[in-house]
């Protein structure tokens, strides 16, 4: 029986049978998006992307935290990213729960404790998608990049504006 490793190695074989070649690092679409982890959201196709039109960075809640800024550094000077898209979703984990919630539950898997270790929960989505795509513009390294904050319906696959 395969573990899920050697599965995925298994599909990626079928995948590089068919790859089409090199594209430039340089997303097409001068486009970054900051998206969470969520397994339900295709970023690729619910954003109607293709390979090489965008930077996709993910994290749980879809944070912009300093190590997505760092990242987000580097599109824009580096490669040449024009805009930048923060995409909270409708039912993401980190809403509602504290961090001692997420700390116990940690706590209750492996034992160790947390102390005060911030997950970067979320109260509101759209508050928190507002605020981070504030930070964003507020931030002189990205001064005259577009922002925009959005948010991903779970439910229907659409998007809307909030920022």
């Amino acid at each position: 029986m395969l573990g899920v490793i050697d599965e995925l190695l298994e599909r990626n074989a079928g995948y590089a049978a068919r790859f089409d070649g090199e594209l430039p690092p340089q997303p097409a679409k001068q486009l970054a998006v900051v998206a969470c982890m969520d397994s339900r959201i295709e970023p690729w196709a619910a954003f109607g992307l293709s390979r090489g039109e965008a930077h996709v960075l993910r994290n749980a809640g879809a944070r912009v935290t300093d190590d997505v800024m760092r990242s987000l550094v580097v599109s824009v000077h580096l490669l040449g990213v024009k805009a930048i898209a923060v995409v909270g979703h409708t039912g993401c984990g980190l809403t509602g729960r504290g961090n001692s919630e997420i700390a116990a539950a940690v706590e209750s898997h492996v034992g160790v404790d947390l102390g005060d270790y911030d997950f970067l929960v979320v109260d509101d989505i759209n508050q928190a998608v507002q605020d981070d795509a504030a930070r964003l513009r507020r931030d002189p390294l990205f001064a005259g990049v577009e922002v925009g904050g959005l948010l991903f319906d779970i439910a229907t696959g659409r998007l809307t504006r909030l920022s």
